[in-house]
C-alpha cells in the first residue's frame, strides 16, 4: 500500500512538475510573442509617419502659441486702424 502511494505521489509530482514546465514554456511564449508584436507595430507605425506623443503635443503648443500671437495682432491692428480714423 505504501508502495502505492509513493508512486502516486510521485506520478502527481511528475504532472506537478510537467504542468509548471509547461507553464513557464506558455509564458515565454507569450513574452516572445508580445515583443514580435510590438516590433511589428512600431514599424509599421514608422512606415507611415506617424508622429510621436510629443511630438504632436509641441506642435499643438507651436499652433497654440500662433494663434495668441494672431489674437494679439488683430487687437493691435484695429487700435491702429482706429488711430488712423481720426
Amino acid at each position: 500500500m505504501e508502495k502505492m502511494m509513493q508512486t502516486r505521489n510521485k506520478v502527481l509530482d511528475d504532472i506537478s512538475q510537467l504542468m509548471t514546465n509547461a507553464m513557464g514554456v506558455a509564458q515565454g511564449a507569450k513574452d516572445e510573442a508580445e515583443t514580435a508584436m510590438k516590433g511589428l507595430m512600431d514599424r509599421w507605425l514608422a512606415d507611415r509617419d506617424f508622429v510621436t506623443r510629443e511630438e504632436f503635443d509641441a506642435v499643438r503648443a507651436m499652433a497654440q502659441k500662433a494663434r495668441e500671437e494672431n489674437e494679439a495682432l488683430k487687437v493691435r491692428l484695429v487700435a491702429l486702424e482706429e488711430a488712423a480714423k481720426d
